[in-house]
């Protein structure tokens, strides 16, 4: 029997990235770049105020004089609390400052500063020539044909200067970054809708078995729903994967042989639920072989120890075995599939969030396999511990039924030394797909 560690060490290795192709930046959040994106242009484009107030020549408003206050340089925000606090002595050359005029953000009027003059702007509003710095309202008595200041400002106050953000030649975002949001700002900034990135990996999920019926039939004797593939087809989708659930694949050896192929050939992972356990799942395994190399060594995990893992075809095409329960094949998909989707997708963590709780209930677990089980994970509003509570019986009940694990917002890991869990003791969690 194979460790989780060695399995999972041999699934993310083969995990395909897709060759990079070009998408627009309302598409790109979470894939990887596969490009430098270096500014033609600095951002901002031009001297603007950073908040509104009066655009001044600081030798003017007593600049020299400088400001005790610290973190008042450029692009600094006026305090909340500075309105209430005591003023700063008023500079010997303060005087009040006409107003000639008023420049909104978006404006191309360009206006010309004379010395000893002011103009009101709004935040993001191109600065008059000559004007070095902005005096804030909240720093001033707000006049409107006459403004007095009550602080002094210095060169460069309440100012974004061109190139503060970004200099022309600078990298905004280099190749192998995944995109979030500030990095689809940036790109944005230097004027690109699109970006060249590695798409989702495109991942095929199928099902096999004589018993299988479709959800919109009615199953007679001896057949049962298709449940795994639907279930696993959207715990990729959470991933990150680009899905395509094809259902229930013929059980003809040439037809067999036929979907697979044609499948492993524009996707970058396969996914076949019921290919493992039992011996219905001999021919599609015979089938897979000559596609392929597939190993179906049992993996010391409870549940889903039975399952398989293979490269198929010229192009070493990841396919995943899982067994037709739907509760082992969700946790195969969340421990050994979801790592593979994250990895190719260039992520630089692979798995989900772990924390420490305290065990509301007594656990059970089978030695000498992980226990991976069902858990709803809590938090004690007066001391912050995190709280676990197994969903099954006192002892952690039955392990594959699905009910309890649509219930579920984590699952708690055991080793495989420890077979029983008291009330009250800390385990290992992990989280689980939030839900709103």
């Amino acid at each position: 029997m194979r460790s989780v560690e060695d399995q999972l060490e041999m699934v993310v290795d083969a995990a395909v990235t897709p060759e990079p192709i070009r998408v627009g930046l309302g598409d790109a959040l979470g894939l990887m770049c596969a490009e430098e994106i270096a500014a033609a242009k600095p951002l901002p484009g031009f001297n603007q105020a950073a908040v509104d107030g009066y655009a001044v020549r600081s030798v003017d408003v007593g600049g020299t004089a400088g400001l005790s206050r610290p973190g008042a340089g450029s692009g600094a925000q006026p305090d909340a609390g500075d309105e209430d606090q005591e003023a700063a002595p008023a500079p010997a050359r303060q005087r009040a400052l006409p107003v000639v005029g008023k420049v909104n953000a978006g404006s191309q009027k360009p206006l010309r500063l004379q010395p000893k003059q002011a103009v009101r702007v709004a935040t993001g509003a191109p600065l008059p020539t000559l004007a070095d710095a902005v005096l804030p309202l909240a720093w001033s008595d707000r006049g409107t044909k006459r403004v007095t200041p009550e602080r002094p400002v210095r060169t460069g106050d309440f100012v974004r200067r061109v190139g503060d953000d970004i200099q022309p030649g600078d990298i905004a975002v280099r190749q192998g970054t995944v995109l979030g949001p500030a990095q689809i700002g940036l790109i944005a900034a230097t004027g690109r809708d699109k970006v060249l990135a590695y798409p989702r990996p495109r991942v095929t999920v199928m099902s096999y078995g004589l018993e299988l019926v479709d959800v919109d039939r009615d199953p007679g004797l001896g057949q049962v729903f298709d449940v795994a593939s639907y279930a696993v087809a959207a715990a990729a989708e959470e991933a990150g994967a680009d899905v395509h659930r094809i259902g229930i694949i013929n059980a003809e050896p040439r037809q067999l042989r036929e979907a697979i192929a044609g499948n492993v050939a524009r996707s970058e992972l396969v996914i076949i639920t019921g290919a493992v356990g039992g011996s219905g799942a001999d021919a599609v395994l015979h089938v897979l072989r000559e596609l392929g190399e597939v190993d179906t060594t049992r993996v010391a995990m409870h549940p889903g120890s039975v399952q398989g893992f293979g490269l198929l075809g010229d192009e070493r095409v990841p396919v995943f075995l899982l067994p037709s329960n739907p509760v082992a094949a969700l946790v195969i998909a969340e421990v050994m599939v979801r790592p593979a989707i994250r990895a190719s997708l260039g992520k630089a963590s692979t798995s989900r969030r772990s924390v420490r709780a305290r065990s509301l209930r007594a656990i059970e677990s089978i030695g000498g396999r992980r226990g991976y089980i069902r858990a709803r994970l809590m938090r004690d509003a007066d001391t912050g511990d995190y709280l676990v509570e197994s969903l099954g019986g006192p002892v952690g009940g039955p392990a594959h039924l699905l009910a309890g694990f649509a219930e579920a917002n984590a699952m708690i890991r055991l080793p495989e030394g420890i077979t029983y869990v008291r009330p009250g003791e800390i385990v290992d969690v992990e989280f689980l797909q939030q839900r709103s």
